[in-house]
């Protein structure tokens, strides 16, 4: 749950927290008996916990496809970030990952901890996907092949343009968006979704996990990366001294998040940009990153408006309210490059919980929008590009004629609050959590 300090500051956080940690318990306690999805589902939860929680809500043959498309391109991914694989051995396995999953016998032992793990027993996930219907196989192995075929080309390639960028952000995000397109399809829930709009589902998250994660990117020791396309920081940084290197990709799930698998670069100077004395050119290049980011979101909002299933439409609202979330908190902040930037876990309970139909997510992306909005300076060099998007964000949500029945996911307390009703209230919270710690479990 959040940290106490939170709770007080925000106390209508505690019972969408509440929620969220009882229903991760029950998540956890849906693992199914037979050895090899048990393995799948044990696997899932401990290598994203997050994604274990969200997937809960599809029906059962999606859930299980989706399970099986996620541990699939997780041990991709596996292969592809082991730098003690050479390219020569790594890039045929890329190149035929996608025929691997049909064979029960093959594995290939790469990887760290559970990611080790997935891949010695890789068995189990093929003997799984073996048992999905033929139209979430198909659909699978498409995916699956055309990202180990993108992976295998960055391997030695930079990402120098912003269509660079998108290209690999297509190939490692992107297709991911297209895959659960074609599983909702072949699930008889859904239309199939066009793949330009199924592709900017992808860009949007993997572009924000790729700025919030700045510090941490390079930071990275023995060797710095930077994920952040030429065309973009050369505005910014006279000179940056940047040594070729084999790309390799971050894994994230941000299914709540999509996979995200960012582009890699060697470029040690361009840590000057968390300093200090740089940080006005820090903050415009960030600015910048964001506005780019940011085109995808018109798309977004298109693609969730024509979900039918509600249990479809929440898998894929909540990670990009989540992400447009995370844009607002990082644009226009120096702590970018400086430590973490992310959503409160409280915000975050509640956008999984409030989270419910159209006029919701018209109303996030609205909210977050003004607040980001009201970040812009006047003075930055993109001022007028990342007004004119954010614009064209809130134009889409008024025009769903929506917003007055929205709840805003932009809750401040207000200052007049009296912090001992704040403590009372706390503590009676804290009451009914400790009753419901001991009682609850046995019934779900």
């Amino acid at each position: 749950m959040g940290s106490l300090g939170a709770i007080l500051k925000h106390p209508e956080d505690f019972y969408p927290l509440l929620k969220l940690k009882f229903a991760a318990r029950h998540a956890e306690k849906q693992i199914p008996p037979e050895p090899h999805w048990a393995f799948c589902y044990s696997m899932l939860h401990k290598v994203s916990r997050s994604f274990g929680l969200v997937i809960q809500q599809l029906g059962p043959q999606l859930r299980d496809a989706v399970c099986i498309f996620y541990l699939v391109l997780r041990a991709l991914d596996t292969v592809e970030d082991d730098t003690s694989i050479p390219t020569e051995v790594k890039v045929p396995i890329l190149m035929a990952f996608h025929r691997h999953i049909y064979d029960n016998d093959w594995h290939f032992s790469c990887g760290t901890k559970e990611y080790k793990v997935l891949m010695d027993e890789f068995h189990h996930v093929s003997n799984a996907f073996l048992e999905l219907g033929s139209g979430y196989q198909e659909a699978i192995e498409d995916i699956t092949m055309r990202m180990g075929a993108g992976m295998a080309k960055f391997i030695c390639k930079e990402v120098e343009t912003i269509n660079d960028y998108d290209e690999y952000c297509h190939y490692v995000a992107g297709l991911v968006g297209l895959g659960l397109s074609k599983l909702f399809h072949a699930s008889g829930a859904e239309d199939l979704a066009t793949d330009s709009l199924s592709n900017s589902m992808g860009l949007f998250l993997q572009k924000t996990n790729i700025i919030r994660d700045y510090l941490e990117d390079i930071n990275e020791i023995p060797k710095s990366r930077m994920f952040w396309p030429r065309q973009i920081w050369s505005k910014y940084v006279d000179k940056l001294e940047v040594s070729r290197s084999s790309l390799i990709s971050k894994f994230s799930f941000i299914f709540l998040i999509y996979f995200s698998l960012p582009a890699i670069m060697d470029c040690s100077n361009f840590q000057d940009l968390k300093y200090e004395e740089n940080s006005a050119k820090a903050v415009q290049c960030l600015n910048d990153m964001v506005t780019d980011a940011l085109v995808h979101a018109e798309d977004c909002l298109k693609y969730m408006s024509d979900l039918r299933g509600p249990a479809i439409f929440r898998f894929c609202a909540i990670p990009q309210i989540m992400a447009i979330g995370t844009l607002a908190l990082c644009f226009n902040n120096t702590q970018v490059f400086r430590g973490v930037v992310k959503m409160r876990r409280g915000l975050t309970a509640k956008v999984i919980d409030q989270t419910k139909t159209m006029s919701d997510v018209y109303g996030a992306f609205f909210d977050f929008s003004c607040l980001l909005k009201s970040k812009v300076d006047n003075n930055d060099p993109n001022a007028t590009k990342t007004l004119s998007r954010l614009e064209a964000i809130q134009k889409t949500c008024k025009e769903s004629g929506t917003l007055s029945k929205r709840k805003s996911y932009i809750i401040e307390s207000e200052s007049g609050h009296n912090s001992a009703l704040i403590a009372i209230i706390f503590i009676i919270l804290a009451i009914l959590y400790a009753y419901l710690s001991s009682n609850l479990p046995n019934s779900l």
